[in-house]
This record gives C-alpha cells, structure tokens and sequence, in this order.
C-alpha cells in the first residue's frame, strides 16, 4: 500500500462525504446517519462494485484505471481539477487538453438533471455519447441509449435506430457529422480513441471515406426528427444541439409543442419513468 494510494482513499472519502445527495436526485432524508453519499450510492452511480469502493477508499486497490476514476469524478460531480488529482494519485498521467474530455463538468450536469422532462443526452467531441436521462433511453431504446455508442459510427453503418430519416436529411447529418468531427481531430491531434475511429471508418466505410475527402461542411442546425416508437408508433420532434464549452461536449434534447400528440407521449413516457437517477455517466 503506497502513500499515494492511502491519500487516493483520503480523497475519495472526503469527496463522497461533501456530495450533497440532492445533487444526484436522491433524497436527503432525515434519517441519514452519514453526510453526503452512502458507500452503496456512489457505487451505484459509477457502476462499482461496493466492495472494491471500499478497497479504494482504504487504500488496497491497486491502479485503479483510468476509466474507474473517470465514472467516479462523474458521480461525484468533481471538476476536472480534481479528476485530474485522482488520476495523480493513482500513478496515472491525467487526460491532456490534446485528447478529447470524456468529463461532464458539474455545470453541464446540473444542467443535464434539470432537464429530466424531456429526452436529453451528452456527447463528447467525437459524438461518443457519454449519458443519457431516462427519457432518452425510453424513446429511443437501449441501441441509441448505451454509454460508450458512437453516432458517427452508427450513422455510416446503418445500425438499427428508432429514428427515421429521409435520404436528404440523412446526407445532410453525415455532412455534419464528418465536419465536427475534422475539427474535432485538429482539436486534440493526440487522442488515439479518435485516431483509431477515423482509421476504421476510412479504410472501411466507403460512404464515410468519401465524406471526409469531400471536405464540404454543413453546420449541424435544429431539425424535425421522426421516432417510431414501439407504444406510441410514429412521433415528431424538434432536435437541437446544444455546445457546452467545458467539456466540449454536445447536448442534444428531443422537445415537442406543447398539446401535440408527441407532447402527449413524452407525458406518457415521464409518468412511467422509474423513480431513479436522471443519468447514467459510465462510459
């Protein structure tokens, strides 16, 4: 057991005391025998087992990675300052200004959970989502809803989506979406999860490799989306893409006007949502 380590647990301890519950949407409650998060809380919200977050916090788990400390930085709502101290704890280099965040600052979750009515979802500079609310995941399923599922990628490779798309809208996204993500890779030239999507994507999607020689660029602009979903059948949205600079991360939210039919099936879909967290943040 090494000093770093023993202040790694120092850390994490003090932090998952001073996590206010109401910040993650548990209740407070009067009868909480400890201050901020329980031990099986912050477990849950970093997908950790409880015994190996007991194992950190003491000081007994070696290396943990670099994945591990990110879910955790996520749970506990640390700014990246933090994040990165974690990291030096661990015997780990912190993520450079170089590769893309993954993080979600504590801003652009609170306002991520303030937005628990409508179907909302974060994704980062390569358009790896990051999370998704609940709503989310009930309009669109588990395909489009999973941490870690890139839209390029899904895009160019036709997997099964509830969205429905005209060829004409479908050209203009695939613009788009090869446009941010060139910027993307000036942005952070040394990230090797990025470097690694391009190469897949060029040396085997033909449509994507033609794209990216193209170079022509369509801002990617507020539209019309269409969900088939399997309850409500076919429903309209208006999708928008919100920039949060911290983070360089994307938000993308699904809202209808008020007393249409797919206004209605939000309702519908909100009213059944389980009581439990607005976001799952594991990559």
């Amino acid at each position: 057991m090494t000093q770093d380590l023993l202040a790694f647990g120092t850390r994490l301890r003090e932090w998952r005391d001073r996590t206010a519950p109401e910040e993650l949407g548990l209740p407070a409650g009067p009868r909480r025998k400890v201050p901020g998060l329980r031990r099986e809380e912050l477990a849950a919200f970093a997908d950790l087992s409880v015994d190996y977050l007991i194992r950190l916090e003491q000081g007994n788990a070696v290396h943990p990675s670099s994945e591990v400390i990110t879910a955790l930085g996520r749970a506990l709502r640390l700014p990246r300052v933090e994040i990165d101290l974690l990291h030096q704890l661990a015997g780990l280099v912190p993520p450079t200004d170089l590769e893309v965040p993954t993080h979600l600052s504590p801003g652009t979750q609170r306002l991520l959970d303030r937005l628990g009515d409508v179907p909302v979802a974060a994704y980062d500079a390569t358009w790896t989502l990051i999370a998704a609310n609940s709503m989310w995941r009930q309009l669109l399923g588990v395909a489009d809803s999973t941490p870690g599922v890139n839209l390029v990628q899904t895009t160019f490779t036709n997997m099964p989506t509830r969205v429905r798309t005209t060829p004409e809208y479908r050209d203009r996204l695939c613009r788009s979406l090869v446009a941010d993500l060139r910027s993307s890779s000036v942005r952070y030239p040394a990230d090797l999860r990025l470097q690694a999507l391009l190469r897949e994507l060029i040396d085997h999607n033909a449509a994507f490799a033609a794209a990216w020689s193209d170079r022509r660029a369509e801002p990617f602009t507020a539209e019309t989306k269409q969900v088939e979903h399997p309850d409500f059948g076919n429903l309209w949205f208006d999708c928008d893409v919100l920039n949060a600079a911290d983070g360089d991360t994307r938000v993308v939210a699904y809202t209808a006007p008020r007393g249409s039919l797919s206004a209605e099936a939000l309702t519908a879909l909100r009213s059944s949502s389980p009581d439990r967290p607005a976001f799952n943040a594991t990559l």
